[in-house]
């Protein structure tokens, strides 16, 4: 018999997804930070899921989702990007603030209710912070862009998306002028992991390469060639 999937469930998975796709597996003390629950309950955790088959440990090294656990978590991932949109779109919550509630209202949804709610909001590709939301099937289309940090002085780029949905940072960007759609570009970039001079909206920032790196963006310059 297949192990019932909790909420808990889904947001370990969840966290496990955005972990590997941002370095390539997810070590227990970001899972730890990540859902800010304590090293103990991740190590139990951890060791339940992957004996029911929903990821790999490696002690050392980290966790990785099984082809199981990525279906699962991609499903969680797809109802929670969907969620941020109907909060944002429809009943008008700020961006900053749809991630914690989209969080509580996800787990509620059945998948019928979440491909209704997709047609609802007009099949939106993208959550509010840019993030790509998966197909019923599980296919996700990321778009090319890299972190801000891997731009060159002088580049004009586009954002893409923020990576991290944490309530202040987003706020932050947002003030600043930082969404998917805005054109930046880098004015310089100070030595030694310094910060990074970014001029958007014809305002000057310098921003925090910690920032800098959850913010990603695109060339612009094949648009200027159209």
């Amino acid at each position: 018999m297949d192990a019932e999937v909790t909420p808990a469930t889904e947001e370990y998975l969840e966290t496990i997804y955005k972990l590997e796709r941002k370095s390539g597996v997810a070590r227990t003390s970001e899972i730890v930070d990540a859902l800010r629950v304590a090293p103990g309950s991740v190590t139990n955790t951890v060791e339940r899921l992957e004996k029911e088959g929903f990821v790999k440990h490696e002690p050392y090294r980290g966790v990785k989702l099984t082809r199981r656990g990525l279906g699962l978590a991609l499903t969680a991932v797809r109802r929670h990007r969907l969620s941020e949109r109907l909060l944002t779109d429809v009943i008008g919550l700020d961006w900053a603030e749809v991630h914690d509630h989209a969080c509580t209202l996800e787990h509620g949804i059945r998948d019928y209710v979440t491909d209704r709610l997709e047609q609802a909001l007009n099949n939106p590709k993208t959550c509010p912070h840019g993030n790509p939301i998966p197909s019923r099937r599980g296919e996700i289309r990321e778009e090319d862009s890299k972190p801000l940090n891997d731009v060159s002085a002088g580049e004009t780029v586009e954002v893409v998306k923020i990576t991290e949905e944490n309530r202040e940072i987003l706020r932050y960007l947002a003030s600043q002028g930082f969404k998917p759609g805005a054109a930046l570009k880098v004015a310089e970039k100070a030595p030694f992991s310094g910060p990074i001079t970014i001029r958007i909206e014809g305002r000057t920032h310098a921003i925090g390469r910690n920032v800098a790196s959850v913010i990603w963006v695109k060339s612009t310059k094949s648009r200027r060639k159209r």
